[in-house]
C-alpha cells in the first residue's frame, strides 16, 4: 500500500507542476494585438461594412473592392469575379431595397485576412432578408480582393 501512496503522491506532484506551467503560459484563446498593416485591413472591410445603408450605394460598395475582386454571397454560390461583375450582380440582386444593414458583432485579423461575425438585415419590395454568417475577406492594397459569406445556422 506504501508504493501506492508514493505513486499517488507523485502522479499528484507532476500533476501540479504541470498545471502550474499552463497557468503561466499563453493560449491560443487570447489574440495578439493587431499590427498596423492588421488595423488598416479591418478598417477596408469596416468601411466596406457601414456602406450598407438605404438607399444603397452599390458604387460605394464597389470602391472598396479591388478591379479582379472574387466575391461568393453564399458558401453554396459560384464566386463573381471582378468589381464590376459583383456590383451589377448586387444592383440584379438587391433591386431597390429600403433599409440595409450590415451589423458587425465581432471581427478577428491575421495578416491580409479579415473575417467578421455579422447580422445583415435587408428590405427589398420582393422579400425581406435577416442573415447571421461570417464574411472571411482578403485584403489587398488597402482594398478587398476576396470575399465570401457563410452563413452560421443556429442549431438548437
Amino acid at each position: 500500500m506504501e508504493r501506492s501512496e508514493i505513486n499517488r503522491r507523485t502522479f499528484l506532484s507532476a500533476a501540479g507542476v504541470g498545471a502550474a506551467t499552463l497557468a503561466g503560459m499563453p493560449t491560443l484563446l487570447e489574440a495578439a494585438d493587431w499590427s498596423a498593416a492588421e488595423k488598416s485591413n479591418v478598417a477596408a472591410v469596416t468601411g466596406m461594412c457601414r456602406a450598407w445603408v438605404a438607399p444603397l450605394d452599390l458604387e460605394k460598395i464597389g470602391s472598396f473592392l479591388t478591379e479582379d475582386c472574387v466575391y461568393r454571397p453564399l458558401e453554396t454560390a459560384a464566386p463573381i469575379k471582378g468589381r464590376q461583375a459583383i456590383v451589377e450582380a448586387l444592383k440584379k440582386m438587391l433591386g431597390s431595397t429600403s433599409k440595409a444593414e450590415f451589423k458587425v458583432v465581432q471581427t478577428f485579423a491575421r495578416g491580409p485576412i479579415v473575417f467578421n461575425e455579422r447580422f445583415d438585415s435587408l428590405a427589398m419590395p420582393q422579400r425581406n432578408i435577416n442573415w447571421h454568417g461570417v464574411g472571411v475577406f482578403m485584403v489587398r492594397d488597402g482594398k478587398i480582393a476576396e470575399w465570401s459569406d457563410f452563413t452560421i445556422r443556429d442549431e438548437k
